[in-house]
């Protein structure tokens, strides 16, 4: 399973979401929406203009969790 890591790294950077979403020009109910891990897919333009601004590369955003099985 993958995780976004854009809040993480935004936070970093003192950004909130409405920040972000000026600096990236990318929608700030989609900044929304991956900041809470509310995604069923997601679009890679987006998530290139992210990293673009949070200067990180593309991989940056995201975070491998392993699964458990119950």
């Amino acid at each position: 399973m993958v995780k976004l890591r854009v809040k993480e790294l935004a936070s970093q950077q003192g950004l909130n979401q409405r920040q972000l979403a000026e600096k990236s020009g990318v929608t700030a109910q989609l900044i929304n929406r991956y900041w809470n891990y509310h995604m069923q897919r997601v679009d890679l333009d987006a998530l290139a203009k992210l990293a673009k601004a949070l200067e990180c590369k593309l991989g940056d955003l995201f975070e491998e969790q392993e699964v458990t099985s119950s």
